[in-house]
């Protein structure tokens, strides 16, 4: 899933190309959200409940061998399809391909439940740590990522088009859906991945990154917490609402070059709209 940030600037007379979406878009303004990350998080400890799937990254991922590095090649490539350039999320969406090909069982009902669980969680997160939505920009959100599709392999009608398709779709879906040793292995090392010595001995990261990953689960529709069943994580929904939004609000006040991405900078100056 690897691929670069696209900066070029266009040609003298040229319009900069605004990618897929573009600074008016809804897109834009959810995954410009800083506590994204919360989202991100939630997505996988969503995704792992569906066996198939489950199944398929167990055997040909390096989730374990390398989780720092898949999480950050995800984030990379959802930065790149969001802020890229045409051209550059063509070729994100090609990378990814090349990856499900090495992937027992990738199939299209597959690629369409790791589609969901992507838009389901970055719009719940966003909009549960305050973020400001209409009923009618959350589906204009599910219709914009209906334009990813093509990328990994799918039509843009084999996706959800709007909230409510998009609800209809896991409450299709959860007869399927198993909490299997692999998800809670899965679970496990989204909790508490690896970290070298000097950072476990000399920084707080491990009960930060808990904190942070306990969240993300609190996130999850009670059905997917209840498949879990995973002890020492007795939360409510309102007290997680409350978590996740005074954290939002937290990281919303951080300075914006702190907040933005490199995905996020390199669009605007690539359309001009650094100031």
């Amino acid at each position: 899933m690897t691929a670069t940030i696209s900066a070029s600037l266009a040609a003298p007379g040229q319009p900069a190309d605004p990618g897929l979406f573009g600074p008016d878009s809804v897109t834009w303004r959810v995954h410009g959200d800083p506590v994204l990350w919360v989202g991100g998080l939630r997505a996988l400890f969503l995704q792992a409940l569906h066996p198939r799937a489950m199944a398929g990254l167990a055997a040909a991922s390096e989730l374990r061998s390398d989780p720092w590095g898949r999480l950050l090649r995800t984030a990379g490539y959802v930065g790149t399809v969001t802020y890229g350039t045409t051209a550059a999320a063509e070729e994100a969406g090609r990378a990814v391909r090349r990856v499900h090909e090495t992937v027992p069982g990738m199939s299209p009902d597959l690629l369409v439940w790791v589609h969901c669980c992507l838009v389901d969680s970055f719009l719940t997160t966003h909009l549960r740590a305050g973020g400001r939505l209409t009923a009618e920009e959350a589906d204009t959100y599910v219709a914009e990522q209906a334009r990813l599709a093509p990328l990994v392999g799918l039509a843009p009608a084999d996706v959800p088009a709007d909230t409510r398709a998009l609800a209809a779709y896991f409450d299709a879906i959860r007869p399927e859906l198993r909490r299997t040793p692999e998800a809670v292995d899965a679970a496990r090392l989204v909790l508490l991945p690896p970290l070298p010595p000097r950072v476990l001995l000399l920084t707080p990261a491990r009960p930060a990154w808990a904190g942070i990953a306990g969240l993300a689960f609190a996130l999850l529709p009670r059905w997917a917490r209840r498949l879990y069943a995973l002890p020492g994580l007795p939360v409510t929904d309102p007290a997680a609402s409350v978590a996740v939004r005074v954290l939002g609000a937290g990281l919303r006040r951080l300075p914006e070059r702190w907040q933005q991405g490199p995905h996020l900078r390199a669009a605007r100056a690539r359309l001009g709209l650094v100031d």
